[in-house]
């Protein structure tokens, strides 16, 4: 007791003094204010008032405070990928050439949270076209398509849209949910042979991309009309004769240009209406012949025209003398050989030779044109 005396006088004495008292007065408000401070930081930053969450077209109207500070805990803890959010933005059926613009800047700034997601698990997403055979039909379009569809780099709807003739109604994204998905750097193609004759579709695609690559199979007009008339005979056995379609009157020899049959034909005129739109070396002609004769030919042509490496040769294609055309060694998917359906290659009626000589006299004024206007002679004469 005698040793703890003078230190309990001393601590007395030290805690008398009014400088002291202040100094442990000031010591326990900043203690204090310190506590207060951290206690309100980390209040305040599960407070649903001050944490911004969308809601998805208004259906959350109540605060979900254990939800959202789950969320910002995820958010504070690491980086978030993109992800597939609902956007309240709905894209108008028909796309103007100016909201087009708008939309492909949009794109160009900012990536596509469903495409990146896509990417990410290897499923690829699906896209517009970026080229788009468009005839003609009887033209080879079908062996066409199939063959490109072996290139790795290419993605193809294997039945015809009919968007920009028959379907534009329904809008580019019902269109763009028909295409199939694409990785980064491959293209996206389909093939609808009527567009060449549709007077709208040159302005329907072109509002969709400017900068499509269009692609016309073309074939002698007379062999093409023939062509058409025998697929039309297999489906309705008892339609006219060829020749009595053919002409207005058979006696002047007038020809009957508003037969379908032979308004396709008239290449140089439908031509002029795409080149409204369309710069010339943005439209590739490929020969039906040579297609037939030397598919790889034309391929290498078509390959180049889209950019791609010459993957397609000789080596894919061999000739089916039963059929009379080249087939795939291997078509895409499979490792056997693969030919045209029993739809490709009818045999053709006869037909009379006068009325074909008359047709090729009538078709040789826009055959002409027709190759003043591509640069190239298809040598149908």
């Amino acid at each position: 007791m005698e040793y703890c005396s003078p230190v309990f006088h001393n601590l007395h004495a030290f805690w008398s003094s009014p400088v002291k008292k202040k100094l442990l007065l000031l010591s326990i408000m900043f203690v204090v204010w310190v506590y207060m401070l951290y206690s309100c930081v980390g209040y305040c930053s599960t407070m649903p008032g001050l944490v911004m969450v969308d809601t998805p077209r208004g259906k959350e109207t109540a605060p979900a405070t254990g939800r959202r500070s789950d969320l910002v805990s995820r958010l504070l803890a690491k980086p978030q990928p993109w992800e597939d959010v609902e956007s309240d933005y709905e894209e108008p059926s028909i796309r103007t050439a100016a909201s087009r613009d708008l939309l492909d800047a949009d794109r160009d700034r900012v990536p596509d949270p469903s495409a990146m997601s896509s990417f990410s698990n290897g499923s690829g997403s699906k896209k517009l076209p970026q080229a788009i055979i468009i005839g003609v039909k009887k033209g080879g379009t079908r062996a066409l398509l199939e063959f490109l569809r072996v290139h790795p780099d290419i993605r193809a709807v294997g039945a015809e849209p009919h968007f920009f003739d028959r379907n534009y109604e329904n809008g580019l994204e019902w269109y763009r949910d028909l295409m199939p998905k694409t990785l980064e750097g491959q293209i996206t193609m389909e093939k609808t042979p009527s567009y060449f004759v549709t007077r709208e579709a040159p302005a329907r695609i072109s509002a969709m991309s400017r900068d499509t690559k269009l692609i016309v199979v073309v074939r002698d007009p007379v062999t093409r009309a023939i062509s058409d008339y025998t697929q039309t005979l297999s489906k309705k056995p008892d339609i006219p004769s060829f020749e009595s379609l053919t002409f207005k009157n058979r006696t002047t020899g007038l020809i009957d240009t508003s037969w379908s049959a032979i308004q396709i034909g008239i290449y140089a005129k439908h031509l002029d209406n795409w080149l409204q739109y369309f710069p010339m070396d943005q439209i590739l002609f490929v020969s039906g012949e040579r297609l037939i004769s030397d598919p790889a030919g034309e391929l290498g042509r078509v390959q180049d025209f889209l950019g791609l490496k010459r993957i397609i040769t000789d080596k894919h294609f061999y000739f089916n003398q039963t059929k009379g055309f080249p087939c795939l060694k291997k078509a895409e998917g499979s490792s056997k050989p693969h030919c045209l359906g029993k739809t490709k290659g009818r045999t053709h009626p006869n037909i009379d030779p006068e009325v074909v000589q008359r047709l090729r006299d009538f078709y040789r004024p826009f055959n002409m044109k027709f190759y003043q206007m591509t640069g190239h002679n298809f040598g149908w004469d």
